[in-house]
């Protein structure tokens, strides 16, 4: 069912698995090639080249990644994603602050939450491309913008992953464990849709079209009238025990 109403928000935020949501920005991005175009250039983006081609052909292409004609680059194998979209607001993202961010947390702040750390990520990747295995210590309003992804994750998380392991960071590798099918949430998006995903929740993202971009809200220490969701409590008992590395943690992904 996907969720349209604030009561149903604060209903199934707090524990997984994934939910569908729909919530309303009066936003228009610029074509995805164009923001690739844009974005491949900046010293803060991070992207990985893909594919079964040879090490020496990765190799060059990632050399090459941020001049080569952009119809070339479209044709390889590669995931590329940005943490720092405020650097755009001036001009790829023109607008964006106002159309979407003030009014997200506007929302939020109305429904009764509160949070530390409120930001959007970019996301791009060609056909074929999956992200790897990974838990973010943050919630993530996945908003599909153009072309086609699917979200994969688990039904019942603590049976693949205990939060208290997610603390840890025993999660992230290149692909997902073997599992038994019926276990995983697998959620096609296409342009427009939108997926909460729960904090400390393994999962993995495959790309499904020629081109696809992505944003994500990424919420950190949400709570919702001070109650933090359930999966997030380990995190927070876990920086209670080691005050000297709260927030030492980037947030991120730092292997995507």
């Amino acid at each position: 069912m996907t969720i349209t109403t604030p009561d149903d928000f604060t209903q199934r935020w707090r524990q997984p698995p994934n939910f569908p949501l729909d919530v309303r920005f009066d936003y228009t991005f610029l074509p995805a090639i164009d923001v690739l175009d844009h974005v491949r250039r900046d010293e803060e983006v991070r992207f990985t080249v893909l594919g079964d081609d040879d090490w020496q052909v990765r190799m060059d292409r990632t050399a090459a990644f941020r001049t080569a004609p952009i119809e070339e680059v479209v044709t390889w194998p590669f995931r590329l994603v940005h943490f720092n979209l405020s650097r755009f607001y001036e001009d790829l993202l023109d607008g964006f602050q106002e159309e979407v961010m003030i009014p997200w947390r506007t929302h939020l702040s109305a429904w009764g939450f509160t949070w530390q750390r409120l930001a959007p990520i970019l996301f791009l990747s060609t056909e074929g491309a999956s992200s790897t295995y990974h838990n973010d210590n943050s919630h993530g309003l996945v908003w599909q913008v153009h072309g086609i992804k699917t979200f994969h994750s688990y039904l019942d998380p603590d049976q693949h992953l205990p939060a208290d392991a997610a603390v840890l960071g025993e999660t992230t590798a290149e692909d997902p464990p073997e599992h038994d099918a019926t276990d995983r949430q697998s959620v096609t998006m296409r342009p427009g849709d939108q997926l909460w995903s729960h904090a400390l929740t393994p999962h993995w993202v495959t790309t499904e079209s020629a081109l696809a971009m992505s944003v994500t809200l990424s919420h950190g220490a949400l709570c919702h009238h001070g109650a933090f969701s359930e999966r997030e409590l380990a995190l927070r008992s876990y920086w209670d025990k080691n005050p000297a590395e709260a927030w030492t943690h980037d947030l991120r992904n730092v292997r995507y």
